[in-house]
């Protein structure tokens, strides 16, 4: 049995969604005070202060913390129907339907949230390994179960997956966050590259 780990963001898709969709569901308000209370992060980020991981930890606290989970998992699910195809390479889309067709296992590995690729994954078949939102009592707290995922990928895939079991491992990513999980794999893709 094969297996093929996938990033989603800049590898499956032509750009960030995790960005697109805090925009998407943030209120007026968040929106109108972001460029105070995010701005600066995002500017850190851009120049390699500021870890993708901090920013995300920061920004998801901030739009989610006591917003109504059944509400935003349904914003999520509307996203993964209706946002998500038109950013997704197509090479990738029949890439993923490449492996599925040999009867290889797939998952998606990303630092992404659950309320949109879980649904986008079940309607492609696709296992997911990404980062989840804390619920309590029906409402988000801001936080992630279990922390961000992004820098514990390679950690998430072992405890998940028997990697003995497979007979040969294929792994895509585009980004710092990928290198480790590629150097599981006997066959890398990096940024729509071979280079093993």
């Amino acid at each position: 049995m094969e297996l093929a780990l996938v990033d989603f963001d800049h590898t499956v898709t032509t750009c960030d969604t995790y960005g697109r969709f805090m925009r998407h569901v943030a209120t007026p308000e968040q929106l109108a005070s972001s460029r105070w209370s995010v701005g600066p992060w995002v500017a850190g980020y851009r120049l390699g202060l500021v870890s993708a991981s901090a920013l995300r930890v920061r920004v998801t606290r901030k739009v989610f913390n006591g917003r109504d989970a059944a509400e935003i998992a349904a914003i999520g699910a509307d996203y993964a129907r209706d946002v998500l195809p038109r950013v997704v390479r197509p090479e990738m889309l029949g890439r993923i339907a490449e492996h599925r067709a040999r009867g290889h296992e797939v998952v998606i590995v990303s630092g992404s949230l659950d309320v949109y690729l879980e649904p986008w994954c079940r309607s492609h078949g696709v296992d997911w390994i990404c980062n989840r939102l804390e619920s309590e009592a029906g409402r988000l707290t801001g936080r992630y179960a279990g922390g961000d995922r992004g820098a514990h990928k390679v950690a998430d895939i072992r405890a998940r997956y028997d990697l003995s079991r497979y007979t040969r491992i294929h792994a895509y990513g585009d980004s710092s966050e990928d290198r480790a999980m590629l150097a599981l794999a006997h066959e890398r893709w990096w940024r729509g590259q071979r280079v093993a």
